[in-house]
């Protein structure tokens, strides 16, 4: 039994629904720990979630969107922040670095012929890993202090590696309940 391609209109709505659904999660709180300047949030599971369901292109698609209506104001991360200010803060490289996590994430789960869970652990793990990497030298480039961002960033460890662990789960579920998930991303090329 062949898969239908994905209609344009479909990965359209695919791509806004994550948008939105990542604005949704802005809905929860971020809280601060330790005196840092840079929240513990909810809402970095959602790109995750984005690369591992959609893939490269759509699941970074959708974070673009959604920065980019973050960026012209509408209130949409925790706490209600918008704006252009939360990306020139102390917190804008990991809002950035959404955007590189969620290429990542769907670029490792596109490759597996079948997602399953060590994929998407290792590929959200990767996603979260290269969130870091933005966003802690971002940090601490705007506190002056690049060990201190490093030394600060150790108290997200414990909620990434939980959000890491959901998101895989339920990327697991999703992908055993609609298989042709990712058809439409990488995947088509190779069935031609």
């Amino acid at each position: 039994m062949s898969e239908r391609p994905s209609s344009p209109a479909a990965n359209l709505a695919r791509t806004v629904v994550f948008a939105a659904f990542i604005a949704v999660l802005g809905i929860f709180p971020g809280f601060y720990l330790a005196g840092a300047a840079v929240p513990v949030v909810l809402q970095n599971a959602g790109p995750l979630l984005a690369g591992s369901i959609l893939g490269a292109r759509r699941g970074t698609a959708s974070v673009l969107l959604f920065a980019a209506l973050t960026a012209i104001g509408l209130p949409l991360l925790s706490g209600g922040r918008g704006g252009i200010a939360p990306f020139l803060g102390p917190s804008g490289g990991f809002l950035l670095g959404w955007i590189l996590s969620a290429l990542v994430v769907g670029l490792i789960v596109q490759r597996a012929a079948k997602p399953g869970l060590p994929v998407l652990l290792l590929a959200n793990l990767a996603g979260v890993a290269a969130d870091y990497l933005i966003g802690i030298p971002y940090w601490g480039l705007m506190i002056g202090d690049l060990p201190s961002a490093a030394v600060q960033s150790l108290v997200f460890l414990p909620g990434d590696a939980v959000k890491l662990v959901a998101v895989s789960l339920v990327a697991v579920a999703v992908h055993r309940a609609v298989p042709q998930a990712l058809a439409g991303a990488a995947r088509r090329p190779a069935e031609s």
